[in-house]
């Protein structure tokens, strides 16, 4: 996981915005039940495992993701919440 913004190994290659949505949209899908290895292999582009990594590294940072102890991906993003505040707004 990254820690005060910083991911725990050298970043070869930082992922394309199309190629973080492809790889949270598969988390969604997962429903909870698949692990990080069969989520990658589940892509419907090929991803390099590294740059799987750093997505999942910054998907867990940000607070969308969580990983279980078996390696199984959890994705946590409320997005009900989103649509209220985007549907309504947001009052100060």
């Amino acid at each position: 996981m990254a820690k005060n913004g910083v991911f725990k190994s050298k970043v070869l290659r930082y992922p394309r915005l199309d190629t973080v949505l492809m790889v949270e949209d598969a988390i969604r899908a997962s429903k909870g039940d698949k692990t990080s290895t069969a989520v990658w292999k589940s892509l419907r582009k090929k991803v390099m495992w590294q740059t799987f990594r750093t997505i999942l590294d910054y998907l867990e940072y940000s607070g969308k993701i969580l990983m279980s102890r078996d390696k199984r991906i959890v994705w946590i993003g409320n997005e009900r919440l989103l649509s209220k505040v985007r549907k309504h707004g947001v009052e100060a």
